[in-house]
């Protein structure tokens, strides 16, 4: 069963005592190996070894702590691995352990800690292993800028530690003393946490339901978060003026667990500097420096007002999510960099209102079937329409006179089996066929000659369908002013509406799209 995250608050109950039982063993090679469970609270973990590493354990503590020699079962030569021995021994060397601990019930020594693998999965143990990596790596890894990767687990714990209240070394060694994992958080830039989607090692530990705190970084330009829990991560917003680019994949069901962390106690939010009504408010801090935000492969089904409080954005990644319209984007001025790909969008009517600034968009992967929204994103450069339900080549035009359109994916899209695909929609963008890149291949002159073709072909059709529509007009007119019974005696003659309608393809174009 899966271990339960203790929760954050200044009540917490005592800390259970810790137990060691031998629940088995196995033959590898020629000697018997020892199956360990561990037991701390609600976390359980194995470790196994064979008699000679309890051994070795219990030479090192009679050295360094002066235990009881006797108190380890002896050697056996003759038939070490018979069944019968090694049951005894397994009940023996479970005594041995529940000894050991019993004797040292607060801090254990360092070998024995090492030896039940409290440095990968109890509290003291994994913040002493990490202040001693950092005291001895810790200058070295921040003048290189590298990016410091943690686990979800190791939080836990230094959060843990810090609401214990207890001295930063217990354990006596100043190499282990929290202060050194203090220090190296508020100077880090780059940060990467990374859970797991199951348990944790041979543990029960489900990192991904850890609950930990973040606010002793106070410098970081950059945070990467996966399969965590958003909602049970606290004190991201301690970066907010620094932070300028953020990533969040696997952790997330709405924009604003991520954003407005703090928003979970108020009824209501504003940003800082909106009008407030009422005492239950928050006026929650813009994230003044986030410039690049990765929320990509989450659960998130909407574009929530959150995104009022990162104006600066000018890269956003909301791919692989559940999102069905695009909404509140009008509020990123800067917005240049959008990816949606792999959502549920299946119309974009009205997307130039949010979008005004937007120079690559990537909409592959939805269920997208119309492009009619995409006819006035006159800054777009790079668009990715793949793996949607565009069918008609007609479709092609809404974007064929974007001026600023250079790269067009459309592959996978039932209009991409027509024949002649690639010629029939580079026809599309008129003059400028030769500066698109459809598919990510580059254009060939054989296809700019057949364009060619397909351009005079419609020209042709476009002079026709002129020269047709006058005569069409002047027999409607005859056909209107041969039926004057029509009209009482004192009406004045009918006279031709001053005001035409609009062109036939325009007129066309808004039938398809009322229809829709």
């Amino acid at each position: 069963m899966a271990a339960a995250a203790r929760s954050f608050g200044p009540e917490r109950e005592a800390e259970p005592a810790k137990e060691a039982r031998v629940v088995g063993s196995e033959l590898v090679d020629t000697y018997t190996v020892y199956i360990i469970q561990v037991t701390d609270g609600g976390h359980e973990w194995t470790v196994k070894h064979r008699y000679s590493d309890f051994h070795d354990l219990h030479e090192k503590l009679v050295a360094e702590r002066k235990i009881d020699k006797s108190l380890l079962p002896p050697k056996k030569i003759i038939g070490k691995n018979s069944r019968s021995l090694v049951e005894k021994r397994e009940k023996d060397l479970e005594v041995y352990l529940q000894t050991l601990l019993a004797t040292f019930p607060d801090v254990a020594p360092r070998v024995l800690a090492h030896f039940l693998h409290f440095h990968f999965y109890e509290i003291n143990g994994i913040t002493a292993a990490l202040a001693e990596e950092l005291f001895e790596k810790g200058e070295q890894l921040l003048g290189a800028g590298e990016v410091f990767a943690i686990r979800p687990l190791q939080l836990y714990a230094v959060t843990e530690q810090l609401q214990q209240g207890k001295p930063t070394c217990a354990s006596g060694d100043a190499k282990t003393d929290l202060g050194h994992i203090l220090d190296f958080t508020c100077r880090l830039k780059y940060l990467k946490v990374s859970g797991t989607e199951g348990p944790f090692g041979t543990s029960n530990i489900q990192e991904q339901l850890l609950p930990f705190d973040l606010s002793i970084f106070k410098s970081l330009h950059q945070v990467e978060i996966s399969h965590c829990d958003a909602k049970r991560i606290r004190g991201l917003v301690a970066s907010k003026p620094t932070l300028a680019t953020m990533s969040v994949r696997f952790s997330a069901t709405s924009m604003k667990e991520v954003l407005v962390p703090e928003a979970s106690e108020f009824d209501e939010w504003e940003p800082a500097g909106a009008a407030l009504e009422g005492t239950v408010t928050a006026i929650i801090p813009m994230w003044q420096a986030l410039t690049a935000l990765d929320l990509s492969h989450n659960s998130i089904s909407e574009i929530d007002e959150s995104v009022k409080l990162i104006p600066k954005i000018e890269f956003l990644d909301l791919s692989h999510n559940g999102v069905l319209v695009v909404d509140n984007l009008q509020h990123l001025y800067n917005l240049v960099h959008l990816d949606l790909s792999y959502n549920k969008l299946s119309f974009l009517e009205g997307v130039h209102t949010k979008l005004g600034n937007i120079k690559t968009l990537n909409l592959a992967g939805n269920l997208l079937g119309s492009l009619s929204g995409l006819h006035k994103l006159y800054s777009l450069v790079n668009l990715d329409l793949s793996d949607n339900r565009i069918e008609q080549m007609e479709e092609v035009r809404s974007i064929g006179s974007l001026p600023c359109l250079e790269h067009v994916a459309l592959l996978n899209n039932p209009l991409s089996i027509i024949p002649d695909y690639r010629t029939k929609v580079l026809a599309q963008f008129g003059e400028r066929a030769s500066e698109v890149c459809l598919d990510n291949t580059v254009t060939t002159e054989k296809e700019l000659d057949t364009v060619e073709v397909l351009k005079a072909i419609q020209k042709a059709k476009e002079v026709k369908s002129k020269l047709s529509n006058p005569e069409k007009k002047v027999s409607e007119d005859s056909r209107l002013s041969a039926a004057p019974c029509v009209r009482p005696s004192s009406s004045p003659p009918s006279v031709a509406p001053t005001s035409a309608s609009l062109p036939q393809p325009i007129l066309s174009n808004q039938g398809i799209l009322g229809d829709e």
